[in-house]
């Protein structure tokens, strides 16, 4: 071999020094993040040999991520209970679940739950905790969407939706709480959206909603951390549900239509393995979404106008396309 050909094999100099200065940079960041992540695979495995026979409490459990979730913790050995209003819904979903091969199984419990009716919940809670005394995991999942610019949105829409995606599911939370903390043990987890982490037009009235519950999580988890008590809020994307078929129009009737961005969302199934997984490694916060939106989290907070700018060019948009199909 050439002399030539010898000083080609070895690294140029710069190179090396390039390696060296982004393995000092990198490495104290990377290594720890590897620990943390090696850790939470750990724990989860363990607590997952403990998932079976733990009690689930699911709300909006009749249809999309609800009836995925139940799936999900059905097949882990899980004491399922299913609430929603549509309690012929939860029986379809029951018989699915019966149908499963499952070992160990535990027959789902259907309970019918209104979470707009907001001085029923206490009650509902007593039927809940006569069932098996408790309630491991609850999941906070039931809720409604809108699609309407603020100015065409009645107030009443807006306090419907509020009460059933926030107050419902603070008041269910603070009905379960106290057996929870003294029993020393229990898991609260809010399915929320990156629409809490972010608003965007015409979502004025989902948005706020989620934002509150981002809050109420926030506080809570910090309350009960001393208490042996996990809080998650899962901020996801789009899903491909029945969401926007059954959302509210700002006059408060149906909205009827499959959004594009819905049918193109992530599936319900894939979403509850991944909520089932941070429950399991007791994550306190996650968005699970596409890149677009973490980009316009990430802008929100750290390029304020330029996040504001693409949201009114958006709105825009929006109003135009309103304007021509009208």
């Amino acid at each position: 071999m050439k002399e030539q050909d010898l000083e080609k094999c070895v690294p140029n100099s710069d190179w090396n020094v390039l390696y060296w200065v982004l393995g000092t940079i990198l490495m104290p960041v990377a290594l720890p993040l590897a620990l943390v992540n090696i850790w939470q695979r750990f724990r989860a495995q363990k607590y997952r040999n403990q998932l079976p026979g733990k009690v689930v409490l699911i709300t909006g459990a009749s249809s999309g991520l609800g009836e995925s979730l139940a799936h999900v913790f059905y097949r882990a050995g899980c004491k399922v209970i299913l609430a929603a209003r549509r309690t012929q819904e939860l029986e379809r979903v029951k018989k699915d679940l019966l149908a499963l091969d499952v070992d160990p199984a535990y027959p789902p419990t259907v309970l019918a739950l209104d979470l707009a009716e907001l001085n029923s919940i206490p009650e509902f809670v007593t039927r809940v905790l006569a069932v098996y005394n408790q309630v491991d995991i609850l999941i906070n999942n039931g809720g409604i969407s809108v699609r309407a610019d603020v100015a065409s949105t009645a107030v009443d829409v807006d306090l419907k939706v509020m009460v059933v995606n926030y107050f419902g599911g603070v008041a269910l939370t603070k009905a379960l709480l106290p057996s929870m903390v003294k029993r020393g043990s229990g898991h609260i987890c809010f399915i929320s959206s990156v629409q809490g982490k972010f608003a965007i037009p015409q979502r004025a009235a989902y948005s706020a909603s989620k934002h509150a519950m981002q809050a109420f999580a926030d506080s809570l988890r910090a309350e009960v951390a001393n208490k042996n008590i996990n809080v998650s809020c899962v901020s996801p994307g789009y899903i491909r549900t029945q969401l926007s078929l059954n959302a509210l129009t700002g006059s408060g009737s149906s909205y009827g239509k499959m959004d594009e961005t819905t049918a193109k969302g992530m599936s319900p199934e894939k979403l509850a393995e991944r909520i089932l997984q941070c429950i399991l490694r007791k994550e306190p916060d996650i968005i699970v979404s596409d890149a677009q939106a973490k980009i316009a989290y990430y802008l929100r907070h750290l390029c304020p106008s330029l996040y504001f700018w693409i949201m009114a060019k958006r709105a825009l948009k929006l109003e135009k396309a309103e304007k021509k199909s009208s």
